[in-house]
């Protein structure tokens, strides 16, 4: 808000869609809550056979997301970001993402399949992303050792062992969090650009051949 209110003196940002209203609290809603708000999923969220054949039926090839390989927490992210993220267009937090696809964030204490993690969209689009930070070195250890499972089950997205910030968390972390944001996308927003090369001082050219 801070941001926008000095960039241009409003609230209210016009966008070449629609009106970006920043005024009013932002909508807080887990990352299930969405998918039943815009799709036709229901209670099917939680059934992975019904999603890998929503996915199918967007055309993702199951060659190149190799649906059936998915878990029920991998399969409602992608139908999240599929189906759910255009639609997020005031400012929303996403919540509660599943813990086997949020490997550096702490697990809720309360329900340790979810993180405290959150996203923040804008204008259908993500602008940042937050979490406490998982500071147990067993734990991050076991994170990666599924992550290691999954990459080696085709997950390209999957992370790798990393034995040195393993080794670092065994010598102590206290409690912390961090928020990246977009500041491109963020740009953006405040200068009601389509393109983010338009907000890029020195957009990345295409070497000629």
């Amino acid at each position: 808000r801070h941001p926008a209110q000095r960039a241009t003196g409003s609230l209210q940002l016009t966008n070449a869609r629609n009106r970006v209203d920043l005024s009013k609290p932002f909508e807080r809603l887990t990352i299930v809550e969405p998918i039943r708000k815009y799709t036709e999923a229901a209670d099917n969220v939680f059934d992975a056979v019904w999603l890998t054949n929503a996915v199918k039926k967007l055309g993702l090839t199951e060659a190149k997301n190799r649906l059936e390989g998915r878990t029920l927490a991998s399969l409602q992210v992608l139908y999240f970001e599929e189906t759910v993220e255009d639609k997020l267009w005031n400012p929303t937090f996403i919540m509660e993402h599943p813990t086997e696809i949020s490997p550096l964030a702490r697990a809720n204490d309360d329900r340790p399949e979810v993180t405290e993690r959150f996203e923040l969209y804008v204008t259908g689009r993500e602008f940042g992303n937050g979490f406490s930070e998982l500071n147990d070195a067993e734990d991050q250890a076991a994170r990666f050792h599924a992550q290691v499972t999954a990459k080696d089950s085709g997950d390209d997205e999957a992370m790798h062992f990393d034995h040195d910030f393993v080794g670092a968390l065994e010598y102590g972390m206290p409690p912390t969090g961090g928020c990246g944001v977009g500041i491109d996308r963020l740009m953006m927003l405040l200068t009601d650009s389509a393109s983010i090369r338009d907000v890029i001082l020195f957009p990345a050219l295409r070497r000629e051949i």
